[in-house]
């Protein structure tokens, strides 16, 4: 610690020894005031008899000023700010010199009456005062900000206190996540939750987690998508199914990528694909008119309409559009490399037909896909529990979803065919050997789908990629309160 720092840190810690010495406990075990902070203003702006009554209020003090006789404190909470105003001859001198011990960062509960100052600032002429918490380290100088990224992330409550656009980013984000589930609750969609910990896992393309059960002295993985146990519900008779949970991938981290995240995953029976896009375009519409109170967000310098219909486009014909190359010509991961390595591309022997195709989406579509947009059907290696594409055994009844060139959407047709669905299992295992990306064979999952699936649709939403969109924010990390950071040593 800076010896300056250290030195305020000293001073503080002082000060709260004396005020034990004094009898005062720094700590005290509770308070109630009267009203919070918002609700004292709207007291005053609406007027009449109890604008005028003794209230009392809480908060954390973040600014003084003193002149002689007088000494005013700003206080805030939950986002709101109010001026407190001591007068010695009010509080009496003993309690004004009290005063002297409190410092920025403190919480203080103060009780007196409302009134305006000549400069038009709602002041609490205070008649009496608390200490509620004595702050021991000096904030940082707000009117300064925190712009340290690297204590913003590993410091959060310092970034909340320092930075209201910082809390009006995660006050929102509660909202989001409140309107999603009233818009599926409203269509009879009943919200779940399943095991984190998994003895297969499965449901996505993603290495895992792993971890170890003592009590039943077995590894399990933490969950990479909600999925398979969904689908089990849904089986069972939940014909309209929800959860809204964190999942963990064991992979990169970048603006868009957490190991850590929250994702949505719905399920309904007797639906397809196409349901799931009028699905994804009701829920963003809503959601941008029920939160921000209009359907066009604003995302970096674009303004984006969310009002349905989407664009909608194959999958093909957006790379075909992009960069002249239709991989249906090219039935083999060899051609298709080939052809790839032809255009200057870096292409990885290992990978699959399936991966190549991916390659060509994300380097030479996603980037541009900035109005709402659904990609549509994609290629059956890398969907295995996606229903085949009618007309096209190739091809899966799949979409992304995009929007500003995050996706923010991932559906199917259902397979539900648990003879096809065991097969693909089987041949993605003998075509990815030693991929760590690769979907796993869970039998009592293939069980269960034995027993019979209606038709379903599928559709998985990452929560804080849709929070970043709706919120205009660059990076993953600045919509997920504590994200993953290396350890830093003591």
């Amino acid at each position: 610690m800076p010896s300056r720092l250290k030195d305020i840190t000293e001073q503080r810690v002082e000060s709260l020894k004396e005020l034990r010495s004094q009898g005062i406990d720094p700590y005290p075990h509770t308070y109630h005031p009267s009203h919070s902070i918002k609700a004292a203003i709207a007291l005053y702006r609406q007027g009449g008899e109890g604008a005028s009554a003794a209230i009392s209020l809480a908060g954390r003090i973040l600014a003084r000023r003193s002149m002689g006789k007088m000494s005013f404190l700003d206080i805030h909470g939950e986002g709101e700010k109010i001026q407190l105003c001591f007068r010695r001859d009010t509080v009496g001198q003993e309690k004004y010199n009290l005063l002297k011990k409190f410092d920025i960062g403190d919480f203080i509960g103060a009780e007196g009456t409302l009134f305006q100052t000549r400069t038009g600032e709602l002041t609490l002429e205070a008649s009496d005062f608390t200490m509620l918490s004595k702050s021991l380290h000096p904030l940082p100088e707000k009117w300064h900000g925190l712009a340290d990224i690297e204590i913003r992330y590993r410091q959060r409550y310092l970034d909340l206190i320092c930075n209201e656009e910082v809390k009006r980013i995660f006050t929102l984000r509660s909202k989001i996540v409140t309107a999603i589930r009233s818009f599926l609750d409203d269509r009879e969609f009943i919200e779940v939750e399943t095991p984190v910990f998994q003895s297969r896992a499965g449901g996505a393309l993603a290495r895992p987690f792993i971890t170890y059960h003592h009590a039943l002295g077995e590894e399990f993985y933490l969950r990479i998508a909600l999925e398979l146990y969904l689908k089990r519900l849904v089986i069972g008779g939940f014909d309209r199914v929800y959860e809204i949970g964190r999942t963990f991938r064991n992979e990169g981290i970048s603006v868009k990528h957490n190991p850590e995240f929250t994702l949505l995953e719905c399920y309904q029976a007797y639906s397809d694909y196409f349901d799931m896009m009028e699905l994804v375009e009701g829920m963003f519409f809503h959601i941008a008119r029920e939160v921000l109170g209009s359907p066009r967000i604003t995302y970096g310098d674009r303004i984006i309409d969310l009002t349905p219909p989407w664009q909608r486009i194959t999958l093909r014909d957006a790379i075909k559009s992009h960069c002249g190359i239709d991989f249906e010509d090219y039935p083999d991961a060899a051609s298709l490399g080939s052809r790839m390595v032809a255009e200057g591309m870096e292409v990885d022997a290992g990978k699959g037909r399936g991966k190549l195709i991916d390659d060509l989406t994300s380097t030479f579509v996603e980037p541009y896909l900035t109005e709402p947009t659904f990609l549509l059907d994609y290629p059956v290696e890398i969907s295995p529990l996606a229903k085949r594409k009618r007309g096209n055994d190739r091809l899966v009844e799949r979409f992304e979803g995009f929007i500003a060139g995050i996706e923010i959407a991932n559906a199917f047709t259902e397979l539900n065919d648990p003879i096809d669905q065991r097969e693909r299992f089987l041949q993605q295992a003998r075509e990815r050997v030693g991929d760590e990306e690769v979907e796993v064979a869970d039998e009592d999952f293939l069980q269960a789908m034995e027993y019979g699936m209606p038709p379903t649709g599928g559709l998985g939403i990452g929560i804080d990629r849709a929070v970043m969109l709706l919120t205009d924010q660059q990076s993953i990390r600045d919509v997920i309160l504590f994200p993953q950071l290396k350890r830093k040593d003591d």
